[in-house]
């Protein structure tokens, strides 16, 4: 009966939502603007980075190499568009 017990799914939900608290305790502490985001930002990319891994299960298939450079490659991506964005137009450059 053990083997069939998802331990490694209810240990992943339990970490999450104890990353989810921790998120939402930023909101009600007085914490400066730079703590407060670098506290969000650090348990954004953790909590994304347990979902793919645990509940999407990025790690048990035999190309788990090709998914885990799609997925880098899509958050490169994904920093060009919002920093290039912010380039072009809040700091003027374009």
């Amino acid at each position: 009966m053990k083997e069939l017990f998802p331990l490694k799914q209810v240990n992943g939900f339990i970490f999450s939502l104890l990353l989810t608290v921790i998120a939402l305790s930023v909101y009600f502490m007085d914490l400066s603007f730079e703590l407060g985001m670098t506290i969000l930002l650090i348990t954004a990319f953790v909590q994304a980075t347990v979902q793919l891994v645990v509940f999407m299960h990025a790690g048990e298939s035999e190309d788990k190499s090709a998914i885990y450079t799609s997925t880098l490659y899509g958050i490169i991506i994904a920093l060009f568009t919002v920093f290039g964005s912010l380039l072009a137009m809040v700091w003027g450059y374009m």
